[in-house]
């Protein structure tokens, strides 16, 4: 066999990954506030010979300290689960429901055997069981009636609930897992439904989200980036997940009726998180909080989209590596429950505190997914 004379030249794949991301760990241990400077050397640094010290660094943070002792006697917050400060709230602690609670002292950098959470389960765990007592609806209780609402409060708290047992580490705990099953069923159903495809329905003169649409909402997504053996025993239907986060959403408000009232419903999720109406456009706070949750679930690498997300925020960082705000100001914190827990973490709001929180997110989301980072 005679080979032709001239060969196409043959160029080798561009096989490798990302630049390593530069972290100022020195930078931000200066400008930190405790709860900063404990994520950096924990999630990002990783520094071993830190390990004995690092249990101390969070009570060294007051703000901290003052919501975890304005926990009622019955283990929760205010009496309520999913309530969240608003802009004008003048104290953190009068305002935050029991699930942020617990997610904002998690990240804060407690331990999950810190009493607190000790004393606070026993109402998440009831939570999951879907008790029809009326007073586990907590909150939601005061703002409709009918079983139709009762049905529809007990599912999103018995979802937030489990996103947060998930986080505090019970993630072998027979009780989540049969919590955790019942979900993925559901959105399982919902994923191999027409409904998938087109969950719209006209309600009078407003589009609204099908009664029997169940679609991921955000604890579902919580719950699984906080459950790595779950999802390892579920990977195919993290397979059919990616597929439908990756399509893009359209611009219509998220309401889905409810009994009579058509409600908002933030928490759904309808496709590609970063996209849409509900898309975090300049919400740089939210922009990280879908991006770890999607790093941890192990897909922000499988979509370019997301990874170009990422890129965009880093590219907000000078020469040493360190985020810096643009002429917006300091980023927002979120409406989302989970994500609210996440920003801010330092109470200070100066340019440096809030550059040494945002860069240590970036380090986490790339700890999140298997990126190689550079310490500075």
């Amino acid at each position: 066999m005679t080979l032709p004379q001239n060969l196409p030249e043959i160029v080798a794949a561009d096989v490798s990954g990302p630049e390593p991301l530069r972290f100022p760990l020195e930078w931000i241990i200066t400008n930190g506030s405790p709860p900063v400077q404990y994520r950096a050397i924990k999630s990002v640094a990783m520094l071993a010979d830190a390990a004995e010290r690092l249990p101390s660094i969070p009570l060294a943070y007051f703000p901290g300290l003052r919501l975890a002792v304005s926990q009622r006697i019955d283990g929760t917050w205010n009496g309520s689960m999913l309530e969240i400060p608003s802009d004008g709230a003048r104290k953190l602690d009068d305002a935050i429901g029991t699930i942020p609670a617990v997610h904002r002292l998690l990240e804060l950098g407690y331990d999950p055997d810190f009493p607190p959470f000790l004393v606070a389960r026993r109402t998440l765990f009831r939570l999951l069981a879907e008790d029809n007592d009326p007073a586990y609806l907590f909150e939601l209780g005061a703002r409709g009636t009918g079983a139709d609402y009762r049905r529809y409060g007990r599912r999103r708290l018995r979802e937030a609930a489990a996103a947060v047992l998930a986080r505090l580490g019970y993630e072998s705990d027979p009780r989540l897992r049969g919590c955790a099953n019942r979900m993925v069923q559901r959105v399982r159903d919902f994923l191999q439904s027409p409904l998938a495809e087109d969950p719209w329905v006209r309600i009078g003169n407003k589009h609204a989200i099908s009664p029997d649409a169940t679609p991921p909402s955000v604890s579902l997504l919580v719950m699984l980036a906080h459950m790595p053996l779950y999802r390892h025993e579920n990977h195919e239907f993290l397979k059919e997940l990616r597929e439908y986060l990756i399509r893009p959403v359209g611009q219509k408000e998220v309401q889905q009726q409810v009994g009579d009232a058509l409600l908002p419903q933030p928490q759904l999720v309808l496709g590609d998180p970063l996209t849409g109406r509900s898309a975090p456009t300049g919400d740089v706070a939210t922009t990280l909080f879908w991006l770890e949750t999607l790093a941890r679930l192990g897909l922000m690498q499988t979509h370019e989209a997301w990874g170009q997300a990422y890129e965009l925020v880093v590219r907000g960082c000078d020469r040493d590596g360190i985020w810096r705000a643009s002429r917006g100001g300091p980023p927002r914190a979120p409406s989302l429950c989970e994500a609210w827990a996440m920003y801010p973490l330092d109470a200070r709001r100066d340019a440096d505190a809030v550059s040494a929180e945002v860069t240590t997110r970036l380090g986490i989301i790339a700890r999140a997914a298997g990126r190689e980072v550079e310490l500075a």
